[in-house]
C-alpha cells in the first residue's frame, strides 16, 4: 500500500494537471446525501463503489437514542467495519479500477471527539492505533455540506427506523464538527459543495455540473454552490 506522503503527492499531481482521479470519497455528516451521492458517482464514472454499512451496526439505532451508553460501541464497531474495507481498498488496482467510496478513515476522529467521554476516547484511539491499518489518501474528497434544518428534514423524509432517535441539536454538532474538520484537512484536494440547493441524486443536470466542477478542479481546495 502506498505510504500517506506519496501518495498526497499523486494526488496533488492529479488534481493540478486535469487527469481523472482514480479514488473519490464523498463525506459529509447524517443527510447530506454522501451515501446517494456515491451511488450516482459510480456509474457515472465506472467506478467501484464501496460504502460503509450502517445497517451492520448492532449499536447505531441504540446510539441515537442513548447516545452516552453505546457511543463507545458503535464506535469501535464501525472501526472494525472500516478497517475491512480499508484493507479491500489495498488490494485494488486504482490504475485499472477507479473506486468511489463514502467514508474516510481520518474523519472518525470527529466522530470520536463529539461522542465519546475523555476516558472512552483514550480507550478508543489506543484500539485505533493498533488496528487502523494506513488508509490510502484519496484523489478527491467530495464534501457535502448543510445546514441542520436540512439536515434534519432530509432525515426525517427518508424516515429509516434506526434514525428517529437522532435530534436536531446532534445533526447541529455533526455539521459544525465537519465543517472544522475539513477547514484544517489538507491530506487530499476538497471540493467543498452547498447541498442546499443542488440535488445531483434526483437532477442529472446538477449531477453533470457536479461531474464538470470537480474534473476542472486545479486547486488543493475549491468551493461549489448554487442558487
Amino acid at each position: 500500500m502506498t505510504g500517506p506522503a506519496s501518495t498526497a503527492g499523486r494526488a496533488e499531481r492529479r488534481t493540478g494537471d486535469g487527469a481523472r482521479p482514480r479514488h473519490i470519497v464523498v463525506e459529509g455528516p447524517i443527510g447530506a446525501g454522501k451515501t446517494s451521492l456515491a451511488r450516482r458517482l459510480a456509474p457515472a464514472l465506472g467506478a467501484r463503489l464501496i460504502l460503509e454499512q450502517p445497517e451492520d451496526n448492532p449499536f447505531l439505532e441504540r446510539f441515537y437514542r442513548d447516545r452516552k451508553r453505546y457511543a463507545l460501541p458503535t464506535q469501535l464497531c464501525f472501526l472494525l467495519q472500516r478497517v475491512a474495507q480499508i484493507t479491500e481498498l489495498g488490494r485494488l488496482d486504482l490504475s485499472r479500477e477507479p473506486v468511489v467510496t463514502d467514508f474516510l478513515l481520518d474523519k472518525d476522529a470527529l466522530f470520536a471527539r463529539l461522542t465519546l467521554s475523555e476516558e472512552e476516547l483514550k480507550l478508543y484511539e489506543a484500539i485505533h492505533a493498533r488496528v487502523a491499518p494506513p488508509a490510502p489518501v484519496p484523489d478527491l474528497v467530495i464534501y457535502l455540506q448543510a445546514g441542520a434544518a436540512t439536515l434534519a428534514e432530509r432525515v426525517s423524509r427518508r424516515a429509516n427506523p434506526i434514525e428517529t432517535g437522532i435530534s436536531e441539536g446532534y445533526l447541529d454538532a455533526l455539521a459544525r464538527s465537519y465543517a472544522a474538520f475539513f477547514h484544517q484537512y489538507e491530506a487530499a484536494p476538497v471540493l467543498i459543495v452547498n447541498s442546499e440547493h443542488l440535488d445531483p441524486i434526483s437532477r442529472e443536470e446538477d449531477l453533470h455540473l457536479l461531474l464538470t466542477r470537480a474534473r476542472g478542479m486545479r486547486g488543493r481546495r475549491e468551493y461549489f454552490s448554487v442558487g
